[in-house]
């Protein structure tokens, strides 16, 4: 299979997600990296691209990589966006207009109105648009949302999820310029922590039970006082499927690393995992002993086998999960190019409508924290 090209917008030197990516996206051979604009400032970001070998593909600036792709004679089959969160909208939008797949990173937009629009621009010109939820890339994380559909643990009772750390602890470091714009209104819109952290422990109640999140009722703290937004949030949330949800997430927990965890519990039995003990989920059926489900064991579920890749033992981590989406992407990708429908075990991809529905679930949260806990809808207008 010829590779897929693959370009980049942000993501440059000293980035904190921007190899995450490119181990990602080169990890199985599928995309070559192509393109980039990789820095706000147009000649840092052409002298690194032109470093990591783009060549005239390196550019200047998003406008002149969407411009100078459209020129090619093969130009790019899919762009990530990895700008700060207030520039995901206006590119996203642009790329999908012009006739190219996105992999844009979360939040996908500001605003539900923006969330709603790239969904219709979505729809309408039949590009992937793609938001990178990359923690329901890992394996086990695709064995238990197998687990659940197959009906393993009967029908979902209670989803427990968290997503709590405690690195803005420190209120000495609260005016440090890369913490303070989290909890700036201007900067970050209506909700911090929620819209950093809780999201995506929401996202993964939703991707592994297969329910959606209807509505909600959010108890919002400060708890570093100067602080205008949430660094503290305890929500409720009720889904579709009749689920009961519960997600805290924190950045004040001192303590904590990286506690991205979920808990599923059914009729017939429970499922535990944890992004920081990727290679284990706990399975206790009904009146049945503990059982630890190890990745890359024997006779998994389709989806935990496709996306396994090393022999049982040895670590998996985050970067080979964000292998998984974008291997789910190019899948998508070919199976369009071909005219043929898409692996099941590879039509995993979050999509727009996954971060539309973030979206309109982080307004609810910041409404519900001012009006001391008030449920409220959940769901994006377009899906009421």
């Amino acid at each position: 299979m010829t590779k897929l090209q693959w370009g980049m917008i942000g993501g440059g030197d000293g980035s904190q997600i921007g190899p995450a990516h490119r181990l990602g996206a080169g990890l199985d051979g599928l995309f070559e990296f192509t393109a980039g604009a990789l820095d706000h400032r147009p000649d840092e970001g052409i002298a690194y691209g032109r470093r990591l070998g783009l060549g005239d593909r390196a550019y200047g600036s998003w406008q002149d990589m969407l411009a100078g792709e459209k020129k090619q004679d093969n130009p790019i089959d899919l762009v990530t966006v990895a700008t700060p969160n207030s520039t995901h909208f206006e590119i996203t939008k642009a790329f999908l207009e012009g006739g190219f797949h996105v992999l844009c990173e979360k939040p996908m937009t500001m605003t539900v109105e923006e969330g709603e629009e790239i969904v219709k621009i979505a729809q309408a010109t039949g590009n992937i648009c793609a938001v990178n939820y990359g923690y329901s890339g890992y394996s086990l994380v695709r064995h238990m949302k197998a687990m659940i559909a197959r009906g393993d643990l009967g029908k979902i009772r209670l989803v427990n999820a968290e997503f709590a750390h405690g690195h803005h602890a420190d209120a000495a470091d609260a005016d440090n310029p890369r913490v303070r714009w989290r909890y700036d209104p201007a900067q970050a819109g209506v909700s911090a922590q929620f819209a950093d952290c809780g999201i995506h422990a929401l996202h993964m109640a939703s991707f592994v039970t297969g329910q959606d999140v209807t509505k909600l009722s959010a108890d919002t703290v400060s708890c570093i006082d100067v602080r205008v937004l949430e660094d503290d949030a305890m929500v409720n949330f009720r889904m579709d499927g009749g689920a009961v949800g519960r997600l805290w997430t924190s950045s004040i927990a001192i303590g904590r690393q990286h506690g991205l965890g979920i808990q599923v519990f059914g009729e017939k039995g429970g499922l535990r995992w944890s992004q920081e003990q990727p290679n284990q989920l706990y399975y206790m059926p009904l009146g049945e002993r503990l059982q630890i489900i190890e990745r890359g064991e024997a006779n998994l579920s389709p989806e935990a086998d496709r996306t396994s890749r090393v022999t049982i033992g040895h670590a998996e981590g985050m970067p080979l999960a964000f292998a998984n989406i974008y291997a789910d992407l190019a899948e998508a990708i070919q199976a369009r190019k071909e005219g043929r429908s898409i692996d099941p075990a590879a039509d995993l991809y979050p999509r727009a409508e996954d971060g539309l529905r973030s979206m309109a679930a982080v307004f609810a949260v910041a409404q519900s924290g001012k009006d001391d806990g008030i449920w409220c809808d959940a769901r994006p207008p377009m899906f009421r």
